[in-house]
C-alpha cells in the first residue's frame, strides 16, 4: 500500500490515533443493485479497492449491512492483512429486511450484534472507528440517542472499538453523544445544494472533529444543477469534480468519501478533486445554496 498521501487533493486530517488522507473511499457502491447481494464483476469491485489503497487513500468507509456482508468481505478479501496506516470506518444501527429496506435496530442487544457481525466480516479484532447510525432513509429524525450511544461506548471499553462517531444526525444529537463521550467523526448528507450543516461543521472544526459528507451530488434541483454544470463547463471540469473541490476548500475537517465501482472513475474522483476553485467560482456556486 502507498502511504505517501501528499499526492492526494486536500491532504490529511487526524482521525483519533490515525492520519487518514481527506480524500477517502466510499465501498457502498461495490454491492449489487439497490446494495444487495455481489457485485456484477466480482474481480472490479476487488481491483477498486486495491487501486484505492494504492493511490495512498487511507481511510475507506463502509457498513456491514451493505449487501449485506457482502462488502465487508470484499475489503478484506483486497486489502487484509490492513496496513497500520489504513483507517476502516462502519456504521452500526440499521439492518436490512427482505425487501431491501434499511430499518432501524439500536436496541443493545442488536449493536452488539452488528459490532460482531463487522469484526467477523471484516477479519479484525477491533474496529477503527464505529459511526451510530441514526435517523431513517429520509434524514435525521428528533429522537434521544442516549441508549444507544452507550451500547457503542461500552463495547469501546470493552476494546472492540477504537473510535466512535454518528451519522445521519442532528446537531442536538451530536451534542447528546459529546456529552456522554467523545467522538472523532460526524457523518451526514452536506453539498453544494444542501448545506443545513454549516453551523455544525464550523462547531466540529474548532473542536478538531471529522465532518465525512455523503451524496456530494445528491438532491440538487434542476436550477442547482444548471448553476453547477455551468461553472463546471467553465472550468473544463466535470460537475462531481467541481462538487468535490468545493466540499475540500469549504472547510479543512471535512473528509470525502465519494464512491465507484470503476478504477478509471476513481482516478477521475481523485483528479477531479484536486481542482482550485477561484473567488469568483465559489461566489457562484454559493447561489446555488440561496
Amino acid at each position: 500500500m502507498n502511504t505517501d498521501t501528499r499526492h492526494l487533493p486536500g491532504g490529511t486530517w487526524t482521525l483519533g490515533d490515525h492520519t487518514v488522507s481527506r480524500f477517502g473511499y466510499g465501498a457502498m457502491q461495490l454491492a449489487g443493485p439497490w446494495v444487495v447481494g455481489p457485485p456484477k464483476d466480482h474481480d472490479a469491485a476487488i481491483a477498486v479497492l486495491r487501486e484505492a489503497a494504492g493511490a495512498g487513500i487511507t481511510h475507506i468507509d463502509t457498513a456491514e449491512t451493505y449487501g449485506p456482508r457482502v462488502v465487508n468481505e470484499l475489503i478484506r478479501e483486497a486489502l487484509h492483512p490492513y496496513p497500520a496506516e489504513l483507517l476502516i470506518a462502519t456504521k452500526a444501527g440499521g439492518r436490512r429486511d427482505a425487501q431491501g429496506g434499511w430499518p432501524a435496530a439500536r436496541k443493545p442487544d442488536e449493536l452488539k450484534a452488528q459490532i460482531d457481525d463487522n469484526l467477523e466480516t471484516l477479519g479484525v479484532d477491533v474496529l477503527d472507528l464505529v459511526h451510530l447510525r441514526l435517523g431513517d432513509a429520509n434524514g435525521p429524525v428528533p429522537e434521544p440517542v442516549t441508549e444507544a450511544f452507550e451500547t457503542l461506548v461500552d463495547l469501546q471499553r470493552q476494546g472492540l472499538i477504537r473510535h466512535l462517531g454518528v451519522s445521519n444526525a442532528t446537531a442536538e444529537q451530536v451534542e447528546e453523544a459529546q456529552a456522554i463521550a467523545p467522538i472523532v467523526s460526524v457523518q451526514n448528507m452536506y453539498n453544494l445544494a444542501n448545506r443545513g450543516d454549516d453551523a455544525l461543521i464550523d462547531r466540529l472544526a474548532g473542536e478538531g472533529i471529522a465532518y465525512t459528507p455523503f451524496f456530494p451530488l445528491g438532491g440538487f434541483s434542476p436550477l442547482q444543477s444548471d448553476v453547477l454544470t455551468a461553472v463546471a463547463a467553465r472550468l473544463d471540469a466535470s460537475p462531481m469534480s467541481v462538487a468535490l473541490a468545493w466540499l475540500l476548500q469549504r472547510s479543512p475537517n471535512i473528509l470525502l468519501i465519494p464512491g465507484t465501482s470503476s478504477v478509471a472513475h476513481l482516478r477521475e474522483n481523485i483528479a477531479g478533486a484536486a481542482l482550485t476553485l477561484a473567488e469568483a467560482d465559489l461566489a457562484e456556486l454559493d447561489r446555488i445554496a440561496s
